[in-house]
């Protein structure tokens, strides 16, 4: 059954067992480290403890390269998708992989025996990232899409060191699958590729597949050959190195606004123009959503690295985030609580009287757009830790730097208009993690959905 907004704006109204500090964040970026009291850098520049230093912690922009928890190792798993019992979220999980297969942020819900990927009006959607990590292997994922203007489907894998392999829709191409990839961040527009032809995504089922190994990446669908990506195409003379991911990386399946009035013009353009919040989708469903069927993850087969999952964590010895820096050993996953991190896995709350309050970031704000980075870093290429620039999406749209500063919210639309979560955001071209305040009420509503 599909829940309406009315719904879920009751169930938003009860409160949140974790309370987190309405305090500016420090930022990160490659010259400008985390402090060592919040020790952890986001997937989205911004230091903290707890799940900032779980996935999508960047090691190279953390206080130290042991800030971050240690990512759990690649395992074989198929994952049904039929309901939410095996999803997390993101202000409950603590790193064990062994208790979900995803975590989630936003409103992740069960319709006609799938999981749907819900994004309400004026909200920035949903993202579900794999617990356990693929160092090289075989991803496939069973989906429909979502559609309209401005509302972007994705399918992706995104390293902690920025590392980006991509599938995505736009909902206005229901015959195309948009590729890409990244290295470390690193902007590359012309690494983009369609795979066309395919039938209506969105009211279609079609199995998408990516095989990525040290020496190039295949994405298929349908069990059809699409696009192949050699990794002896992609060196870099100037850097002198191969601009090709090769770190261990989470999956994330996500539905959000692209065409958001806060993300810059280059984006909106590339989503297939301004979101139209009063569409006819919105009336009949009450929310934009895609589909997902079974996902299955076949981990890279070798005895020595690159590529091994032999041990039980993901980790490196150096800020190059290359394959030769990361350790496939045997270090702890797991946190005691959010007030956690690499550097102390057992701090907890003063009292264990169940209010787990502090004034410690304890869940990264929200900065952005999309499912990955999509060449956009945390912090920006002079260090100076902002990371609310905008960026265009892996089409041909570009930035223009117009976004506003108001990054603390659950609305991606820096406007007037009021989202589920009541603040706004800056838009930019990387994954939504909600703000304090608004993801607090949003947790409630997952929370509750999965009683």
């Amino acid at each position: 059954m599909v829940l309406s907004l009315s719904t879920l704006a009751t169930l938003a109204c009860f409160g949140t067992s974790v309370v987190v500090a309405q305090t500016s964040h420090p930022t990160c970026s490659l010259t400008q480290k985390c402090p060592e009291e919040a020790p952890c850098c986001s997937q989205y520049g911004q230091c903290g403890v707890g799940a900032y230093c779980l996935g999508g912690c960047d090691p190279r922009m953390s206080f130290s390269l042991d800030a971050c928890v240690p990512a759990p190792v690649c395992e074989d798993r198929t994952m049904p998708m039929k309901d939410t019992s095996r999803i997390v979220d993101v202000s409950k999980y603590l790193g064990d992989p062994s208790k979900a297969d995803w975590v989630s942020q936003g409103i992740p819900l069960t319709y006609d025996d799938n999981v749907i990927l819900t994004m309400p009006p004026n909200s920035v959607g949903t993202v579900l990232a794999s617990t356990v990590y693929m160092w090289y292997g075989t991803v496939k994922a069973r989906m429909k899409t979502s559609k309209d203007a401005g509302v972007v489907t994705a399918f992706i894998l995104l390293s902690d060191v920025k590392d980006e392999i991509d599938y995505e829709w736009v909902g206005t191409e229901l015959d195309i699958a948009q590729t890409n990839f990244y290295f470390q961040g690193i902007p590359n527009y012309e690494n983009s590729q369609n795979i066309t032809g395919l039938s209506n995504t969105n009211t279609e089922w079609h199995d998408y597949e990516i095989r990525w190994t040290p020496e190039q990446i295949e994405w298929y669908v349908d069990g059809k050959l699409g696009r192949t990506q050699l990794k002896s195409k992609t060196w870099n003379s100037t850097a002198n190195q191969w601009d090709f991911p090769q770190s261990p990386a989470r999956v994330q399946l996500s539905v959000w606004p692209g065409g958001a009035a806060s993300n810059g013009q280059g984006t909106i353009d590339w989503a297939g123009g301004p979101i139209d919040w009063n569409s006819d989708t919105i009336k009949k469903d009450k929310y934009y959503y895609a589909s997902v069927g079974e996902v299955s993850i076949e981990c890279y087969k070798t005895n020595s690295g690159p590529g091994t999952n032999s041990g039980k964590s993901y980790t490196y010895n150096s800020w190059l985030g290359t394959n030769n820096t990361v350790i496939d050993g045997n270090k702890n996953t797991i946190l005691k609580s959010l007030l956690g991190s690499g550097l102390d896995m057992d701090a907890d709350y003063p009292s264990a009287s169940g209010s787990a309050q502090t004034s410690q970031e304890v869940i990264p704000g929200l900065s952005g757009g999309g499912p990955g980075t999509n060449g956009q870093a945390a912090g920006d290429a002079q260090g100076s830790g902002n990371s609310g620039n905008n960026n265009s999406g892996s089409g041909s749209g570009s930035s223009d730097g117009t976004a506003a500063d108001c990054n603390n919210g659950f609305s991606q639309d820096c406007t007037s208009g009021s989202g589920s979560g009541g603040n706004q955001n800056q838009g930019a071209r990387q994954e939504h993690v909600l703000g304090a305040s608004a993801f607090a009420a949003l947790i409630a509503v997952a929370g509750m959905l999965w009683l």
